[in-house]
């Protein structure tokens, strides 16, 4: 068994999200003695899992649902199977935009380093099969949607 202090530093999670997540009715079968929470091995495994769940997007009520689930044992796997395969859609939903994202931050950073290098005009001036493959993709989707850096 160990102390809330003892799982905040074995997790890295802080006391007061430890104490939320208790409160939300995440450890329904946590043990305390004279009213300091006791959290077994069992509770470590919940951690880990809302853990993930958290990370994925998920809001507490679903993890909280997922959790329920899990209880009742196999016979509630395809409710588990059909929110994680929607949490995985939203999730690659979020990946692809994040890819976009860092794409363009990449097209930013060799611009800027081709403008310190030779000045602003001559980057600009750069023709499209002279950058990089994966600068020019960006720099063709951009002329396309503004003219702008």
């Amino acid at each position: 068994m160990y102390t809330i202090g003892q799982v905040s530093k074995m997790t890295g999670l802080p006391v007061s999200t430890l104490r939320y997540y208790d409160r939300e009715g995440l450890f329904p079968d946590l043990e305390r003695d004279a009213g300091i929470r006791q959290f077994s091995e069992a509770e470590i495994e919940i951690i880990k899992t809302i853990d993930c769940l958290k990370k994925s997007g998920l809001e507490i009520k679903a993890i909280r649902q997922f959790l329920e689930w899990a209880k009742q044992g196999e016979s509630t796997f395809p409710e588990r199977l059909q929110l994680l395969e929607a949490q995985r859609e939203v999730m690659k939903e979020e990946m692809d935009k994040l890819a976009e994202t860092l794409a363009m931050i990449d097209y930013k950073c060799w611009y800027f380093a081709q403008a310190i290098e030779m000045g602003e005009e001559a980057a600009d001036q750069i023709p499209p099969e002279q950058m990089p493959p994966a600068i020019r993709e960006v720099w063709s989707r951009l002329k396309q949607e503004t003219p702008e850096h």
